[in-house]
């Protein structure tokens, strides 16, 4: 089956500052759950200035403590592997992401994009589709679905305030126009 979760937000902070801040989003402490991310590998194509990343997500397991009665759920942390394409000519972050834990049992892959919005072009536009699919498990299948499904919405909505945060910090005021 599976269930997916669409996210859109703007930004209002310009691209450049706004992809700058997800970058250096994790870890912090408004979000205990992310341990540690780890740039992995890292190039630049000089012929079109794409840069390309992949980074390694360290997480806390945040399975509840009933569902961990499972044997295959009872692991210390959850690791996750993004990979990005920034360019910065085309004011656009393309990013894949999915989870390295599970995967004989669970999908859980996402796709990104950080670009310059249409509305204003100092704003900058967010948006992403989780989807997550989880078998082998029999009958909690559907269960560990729910689960993850609102884990990701709420994920996704503070991941929303941690950026937002981040940025009145780190940039002051939004640019309101």
């Amino acid at each position: 089956m599976g269930v997916t979760v669409d996210v859109h937000q703007v930004f209002q902070y310009p691209f450049e500052q706004v992809v700058a801040c997800f970058l250096r989003k994790y870890p912090n402490p408004m979000d205990n759950n992310v341990i540690a991310v780890k740039t992995v590998e890292e190039k630049k194509d000089e012929s079109t200035g794409l840069i390309y990343r992949k980074r390694i997500a360290i997480c806390q397991n945040v399975v509840p403590e009933i569902l961990r009665k499972v044997s295959i759920l009872k692991v210390p942390d959850i690791r996750l592997e993004e990979e990005s394409w920034l360019s910065l000519q085309k004011r656009n972050m393309a990013i894949k992401s999915h989870c390295l834990t599970w995967t004989q049992y669970a999908s859980m892959r996402e796709e990104s994009v950080f670009r310059e919005s249409v509305e204003n072009p100092n704003w900058t536009e967010f948006i992403q589709r989780g989807r997550i699919s989880i078998t082998g498990a029999g009958f909690f299948n559907c269960i560990l679905e729910t689960f993850a499904s609102a884990f990701l919405r709420q994920g996704a909505q503070k991941g929303i305030r941690i950026m937002e945060m981040l940025l009145k910090e780190q940039c002051g005021a939004p640019l309101v126009e």
